[in-house]
């Protein structure tokens, strides 16, 4: 029997020769400049720098590399993430934030794991990514390309909206609620799950649909194919009701206006490490530490 090949996995692409690398992210969090220079250093003896940023505006798209390496926390990955658009390229999160669900790699371990990076020795998982686009009077008049979620957010004077939501052109419900939530697998341990949505395995090709402070208790999350087209629009929006794509705000809705969203083209390229794992990082991360015995009193 053949062996069954994961096509969300792919090997490097520099395997053979030294890999081109940019690095980005604010290095200047690091504990001391001596520490930052060590950290460059580590990857200079094993790949060649192209290029350096740390306040994420350099036009990546004038660039030929092999993979970033970003330091930082997990924002920091998102900012990569969008700076690169529809041209990704692999990325290696070195943390230096507190959760990072996608910057795992302490920067102790970095000297450790980028000589086996660097030699192509290392996994490429290809995570979902989102299109998001608004359609007013039947144009497109915004459009930005998301890792985490695509989310309507009410502003002032912070009353409830309807948001209706249509799925492949079909009405499927309105909700009344403070805001709507359209998240990737990456992005459901985001603003997802601070609204109370389920944690997907990132690997997972789906959406999860989930209300802010719904107005009923029937309402609850809903996880759907990412192969659908989902529409959300605002009946009545406050004069400052935004799509907001990954904590940045595309544009102020009038009502009416569509917030189109679809699986996007270009996937998020993650190298993973041997130490990680998704249970590993939620225990982790999210404090998950076993039975109420373990616990002072228990």
């Amino acid at each position: 029997m053949s062996e069954r090949r994961d096509p969300l996995v792919t090997a490097p692409t520099w395997k053979g020769r030294r890999p081109r690398v940019v690095l980005l992210g604010p290095q200047k969090r690091m504990a001391t400049p001596e520490e930052a220079a060590a950290l460059r250093a580590d990857v200079e003896r094993h790949a060649e720098i192209v290029a350096a940023d740390s306040d994420f505006a350099l036009d990546l798209s004038q660039l030929e590399y092999d993979l970033v390496v970003v330091f930082g926390g997990d924002g920091s990955v998102l900012r990569s993430a969008r700076r690169m658009a529809d041209r990704q390229r692999p990325v290696l999160g070195v943390n230096l934030g507190r959760l990072g669900f996608l910057a795992a790699l302490p920067p102790q371990e970095l000297r450790s794991w980028f000589p086996k990076v660097a030699v192509g020795d290392c996994r490429i998982v290809h995570h979902l990514m989102l299109e998001c686009t608004v359609i007013r009077d039947g144009q497109v008049i915004a459009g930005r390309m998301g890792l985490n979620e695509a989310a309507i957010l009410g502003g002032p004077p912070y009353s409830i909206l309807d948001v209706d939501l249509h799925v492949d052109g079909l009405w499927a419900t309105t909700y009344s609620c403070d805001g709507l939530i359209i998240a990737t697998p990456v992005g459901s341990t985001a603003h997802n799950l601070s609204a109370g949505g389920p944690i997907l395995r990132k690997t997972i090709r789906a959406f999860v649909i989930s209300a802010i402070s719904p107005h009923t208790l029937t309402v609850r999350p809903v996880v759907d194919s990412a192969d659908h087209v989902y529409e959300m629009s605002v009946r009545m929006p406050h004069e400052a009701t935004s799509i907001v794509v990954d904590g940045k705000e595309v544009v102020q809705l009038e009502a009416d206006d569509r917030v189109r969203v679809v699986r996007a083209e270009p996937t998020f390229q993650l190298i993973e490490v041997e130490t990680q794992n998704d249970y590993r990082t939620l225990r982790e991360k999210l404090g998950w530490r076993g039975s109420l015995s373990a616990l002072p009193g228990g």
